[in-house]
């Protein structure tokens, strides 16, 4: 009998062992911007996030079912690193949501983004073909008003189009994901 327990407490510490080291090493958060500093063409934020965007996308619920749709128009406008993105997002439901972003780039390529329902300052890198940004997000009242952990990558393709992968958690638990492209409203 003693055998089982022990066998059933090593076993549930192997299997949460096993299942952090999935989330840390082979997963979305196990990312680095290092794992694309040779990835062609190089994504710089102030080029290929300037001016009129568009941006169209998905958004998965905790189950990895699609919640909602949304489509997104961006300007963005940068004085040397300096930049401010104005967003404005049309969910399927009907909501419209506007945000700016106040972006700020160093001369090593990391991020610093403040926007008003950003809880302190998010954090990033642009390196290579990708930028990623870390930072806390507080959801609307009517949404709940929780304050998720979100982590944005965006991978810039061959063409110009910018690729967004986002995922949302709440006390470390994936409650939401994002998918969306970006590009030049000019695009052809």
């Amino acid at each position: 009998m003693m055998g089982a327990l022990l066998w059933a407490a090593v076993g549930s510490a192997g299997v949460l062992g096993l299942g952090y080291a999935k989330q840390r090493l082979w997963s979305f958060a196990a990312q680095r911007p290092q794992d694309y500093a040779d990835g062609r063409p190089q994504f710089d934020m102030r080029t290929h996030l300037n001016g009129p965007i568009t941006c169209e996308g998905v958004i998965y619920g905790p189950l990895g079912r699609v919640t909602s749709r949304f489509i997104g128009d961006f300007e963005a406008k940068w004085d040397g690193n300096v930049g401010v993105m104005k967003e404005r997002f049309e969910y399927d439901s009907g909501t419209v949501q506007d945000r700016e972003w106040h972006l700020r780039i160093g001369n090593d390529g990391r991020i610093q983004a403040t926007a008003a329902d950003v809880v302190g300052t998010g954090t990033g890198a642009q390196m290579g073909s990708a930028v990623v940004l870390k930072y806390r997000v507080r959801l609307p009242q009517d949404a709940g008003g929780h304050v998720l952990d979100a982590t944005d990558w965006m991978y810039l393709t061959a063409n110009g189009t910018i690729v967004n992968r986002s995922q949302f958690r709440k006390f470390g638990v994936k409650v939401a994901e994002l998918v969306a492209t970006m590009r030049p409203k000019d695009f052809a």
